[in-house]
């Protein structure tokens, strides 16, 4: 299956929000879903570190990086630890860097750009807060869909009818 997205629009229109479009896929894995847990942090992805060491299986990490397009939420040593410990999919608003080798990794990444600069560890950031981007508020326990047409949420699981 290759576009997830207008399938679950058209089979459930009344559930679905549909975040504005802004996303590019950068993972392995172009077709991914499942319940969100959340980050808000800017420029410090200490908490993106502490998240993919912990059981993903089911999950999608949504990260609320403030669209900062000057430092990588993301690269490829967390990406790997987050496919060791099973997670579906990561989303940041903001930027990822070592999109070659994220690319070839079995996880679902869409981010709104690439940057080579890290970003700092301070520490700081909040786990599990409603985080609100793209028109759309991503709530801890709800659900998140994403393909190469763009990221959908749900209140509730999602199936194709």
């Amino acid at each position: 299956m290759k576009d997830l997205l207008p399938d679950l629009c058209d089979a459930y229109p009344e559930l679905v929000q549909v975040v504005e479009p802004m996303f590019g896929n950068f993972g392995g894995r172009e077709i991914f879903g499942g319940e969100i847990v959340t980050i808000k942090a800017y420029e410090d992805n200490s908490l993106v570190r502490e998240q993919v060491a912990q059981p993903g299986k089911g999950k999608v990490l949504v990260v609320d990086g403030g669209a900062s397009l000057r430092r990588a939420m993301l690269g490829d040593m967390l990406a790997e630890k987050a496919v060791d410990n099973g997670w579906e999919g990561i989303i940041i608003y903001g930027c990822i860097r070592d999109a070659g080798a994220i690319a070839e990794l079995d996880l679902g990444v869409q981010a709104l750009a690439t940057h080579p600069m890290k970003t700092d560890k301070r520490g700081l950031g909040d786990l599990n807060v409603e985080v609100t981007f793209g028109g759309v508020t991503f709530r801890p326990g709800e659900y998140v869909y994403a393909d190469n047409n763009g990221i959908l949420v749900s209140p509730q699981e999602l199936k194709l009818p």
